[in-house]
């Protein structure tokens, strides 16, 4: 082959390691859209970011597969959708911020979180689907049953939590002298109180509820504290065909006593309303 025709062959050969490469690009876009129009990051799967662990509502058993009462009703979602649920484990300040929704790291956020007018500014809520109460839990055999009670002592939070913001501003309202020190996960404060680190720790009731079931005669709720919290599941901003899709879901799932089989299974009975 002369110089011209082995140049022209080249040209051929890269313009098609282009056009491949181009197509391997599109193969690797695993975007998709339902047949109800909702668009989801994956094709087939709606993505869940969540913060692990948090039982009962979210947490890995004991073959790690993730499991608890917000991942059975993102599952009833997913289902209305025609698609399976798959879950990321993410911090959650990325969550409450908007930051995952926003880049793309998953579809819709489950962590029990509560709705507040903040959130709201950078996330769209679903209806509520939990009200929650915050709990102080002590070491067992140990009389705590008012904050005042902890002058002077050390009292364990989750950090970027709701209850974190709740007892921070109880204790600049009340001018109690109490270090309020913020742990990044459940499991750090759960450890924090159990090894004494701190005097007392506040969490959502169902949580220490599932910690007490777990680890019976090592700790107690000593009070509670209606704060009139409700969780939310959320999507990007904006969302709406995904927003309409998981209240429907959870609509449904009050409609035909689902909601209360899973709330039962997870959480206990259910309160009247």
């Amino acid at each position: 082959m002369n110089k011209l025709g082995h140049r022209a062959g080249a040209l051929a050969a890269a313009a098609m390691l282009v056009i491949g490469g181009a197509a391997g690009c599109a193969k690797e876009d695993k975007g998709g859209t339902t047949e109800s129009g909702v668009a989801l990051i994956k094709a087939g799967t709606l993505t869940t970011c969540t913060h692990l662990p948090y039982a009962p509502f979210q947490a890995k058993d004991q073959t790690g597969k993730v499991v608890g009462f917000d991942v059975e009703l993102i599952d009833l979602v997913a289902k209305k959708l025609g698609v399976t649920q798959a879950i990321v484990d993410t911090p959650f300040e990325g969550i409450k911020s908007g930051a995952d929704l926003n880049s793309g790291k998953c579809d819709v956020a489950a962590a029990g979180m509560t709705i507040t007018d903040e959130r709201k500014q950078v996330l769209d809520f679903s209806e509520p689907y939990f009200d929650a109460t915050q709990a102080l839990a002590v070491v067992t055999g140990k009389e705590v049953k008012t904050l005042e009670e902890l002058a002077g002592k050390r009292l364990g939070v989750q950090g970027g939590t709701t209850g974190e913001d709740y007892i921070k501003a109880q204790v600049k309202e009340k001018s109690l002298k109490i270090e309020v020190v913020s742990y990044k996960d459940l499991a750090a404060l759960q450890q924090a109180l159990s090894t004494n680190q701190v005097a007392a720790a506040v969490n959502d009731l169902p949580v220490w509820n599932e910690y007490i079931k777990a680890n019976p005669g090592k700790v107690a709720v000593a009070a509670g504290f209606d704060t009139g919290e409700q969780y939310g599941f959320a999507v990007k901003k904006g969302n709406a065909p995904l927003l309409k899709a998981v209240n429907d879901a959870l609509a449904a799932a009050r409609s035909d006593g689902t909601y209360d089989k899973i709330y039962k299974n997870w959480i206990g009975e259910k309160p009247a309303s």
